[in-house]
């Protein structure tokens, strides 16, 4: 196709001139398209290579093993305060202070990591990032298990809890890149349930680690699940719809010679002052400007924080009424269950969903709050509503979530055992639940404003989903 009449300085004007009609005439060809402003060049709505319309084969088997991922490293998350009880006799230092090394420093690394990782996935691309943390991960865990020195565990935690901030906090961004609102309303439930299944099978499982092979085994262990998912990583496919498009972009100029042409790009970032300054500080920004984030990341980290804070005091309570140290992890159980209840709100979203299709009418948050309020008691739907809120910001929505989640849940065990000390256990239950109760009410207060218009620009899906 001959491109010779078209002037680089004729893009971008409003009008298409023949020529531009013979340009995009060879963007159709290749499923792309101008916008309306012929400014840029962005998906066209049938394109294969678009994340959203890719085999549902490939979408299972990325999304399966990153959702495995997070599972692993919350469930590591945890079990440090196994690891703590058993490593401060063979360290010779208090229990407050094992409980900050093995727990806390982690939290605080995860946390630091959910600031920097997901504006930087939005801006670079999400496969590196799964694959070198993996691995380096699975290094780390190693080298906490083999050295024989408190320093290597302060260092080893808090890199590994800094890398763990990327499946914690980036798988909810992969899923808004391969899913629309219909799907990801099941993807982002499943992923939930199965991440917070880590943080009961933690306890349980470093428990019977521990009793049988000693604590350093939780990491050895570790060490080997997360390098056989590192080499898995390798097969998955890049996922940042932006990301993408600039690569096709790059072929395109090559065969038109139009150097002119640009991808529509919101995650552009021209230099790393520019990230820093915008992306970085979104998370931040996000928390800090919008209400919906505010509340549910403080509604959210309570929520994880309560069990980090159960990892500590519900094993010497079992244990002191005569239960093993095995058997003492097993109330877990229970929250396990808690969440699986969640599933019902999943159904009511799922009709609600339904109703609106039917009805032409756009799918919007909002749509979630009444299986919210059904949902809060059992807090298995805040992932949901927050991904549907921010969309293509959705990992920098949650890296707020998981900065509040992570300081708090840093902080709650090393008081855990003064607080139920202080006041009984059935007193100091009784406070958390009172505490509880009140997020009930939390749901009606909510809205959301913050990227629709920037979806609406760059989404391939044609029903408002």
């Amino acid at each position: 196709m001959n491109f010779s009449g078209i002037k680089e300085e004729d893009l971008g004007t409003p009008t298409l001139t023949r020529s531009h009609d013979s340009l995009q005439s060879y963007l159709t060809d290749h499923d792309l398209e101008l916008t309306s402003d012929g400014c840029y060049v962005r998906w066209a709505s049938i394109n294969k290579k678009h994340p959203r319309n890719w085999t549902a084969s490939r979408k299972s088997y990325d999304t399966s093993l990153i959702i495995i991922l997070d599972l692993f490293t919350t469930a590591i998350s945890t079990a440090g305060a196994t690891a703590a009880a058993k490593a401060q006799e063979e360290f010779g230092i208090e229990r407050t202070l094992s409980l900050f090394l093995f727990l806390s420093v982690y939290l605080l690394g995860q946390g630091l990591g959910g600031v920097v990782f997901p504006p930087y996935s939005e801006a670079f691309g999400r496969k590196k990032l799964y694959v070198v943390s993996t691995a380096l991960y699975s290094i780390f865990c190693v080298l906490i298990a083999a050295v024989p020195s408190i320093v290597m565990v302060v260092v080893g935690r808090f890199i590994t809890g800094f890398l763990s901030a990327i499946p914690t906090i980036i798988v909810a961004g992969s899923i808004e890149d391969m899913f629309n609102s219909q799907d990801r309303l099941w993807l982002i439930f499943l992923w939930a349930m199965v991440a917070n299944m880590g943080l009961v099978i933690g306890p349980i499982v470093s428990t019977y680690i521990t009793a049988d092979l000693g604590w350093r085994w939780i990491f050895y262990l570790a060490a080997i699940v997360t390098g056989v998912i590192a080499v898995l990583l390798l097969t998955i496919k890049e996922s940042r719809p932006s990301l993408l498009l600039a690569r096709m972009l790059v072929e395109v100029r090559k065969e038109t010679c139009l150097e002119a042409l640009q991808p529509l790009n919101p995650d552009h970032t021209p230099d790393m002052r520019t990230f820093a300054r915008i992306a970085l500080f979104r998370p931040l920004r996000l928390f800090f400007g919008e209400p919906i984030v505010f509340m549910t990341s403080i509604m959210s980290a309570i929520a994880f924080a309560l069990i980090y804070l159960f990892t500590e005091v519900l094993p010497p309570i079992y244990e002191s009424l005569g239960f093993s140290a095995k058997q003492s992890s097993l109330p877990f159980i229970a929250i396990g269950l808690g969440l699986i209840s969640g599933l019902s709100t999943r159904i009511l979203d799922h009709r609600i969903i339904v109703k609106c299709h039917c009805q032409g009418r756009s799918l919007l948050p909002e749509h979630k709050l009444t299986g919210f309020r059904i949902g809060a008691p059992f807090d298995a739907v805040l992932a949901g509503y927050l991904a549907d809120s921010y969309l293509s910001y959705a990992a920098s929505g949650f890296a707020a979530l998981s900065l509040t989640r992570s300081l708090l849940s840093a902080s709650f065990p090393l008081f855990a055992r003064q607080m139920f000390s202080a006041l009984s256990a059935n007193v100091a239950v009784s406070l958390l639940a009172l505490m509880a109760t009140v997020f009930c009410i939390v749901p009606p207060l909510f809205f959301a404003k913050y990227s629709l218009e920037v979806y609406s620009e760059n989404t391939v899906d044609k029903e408002g989903y």
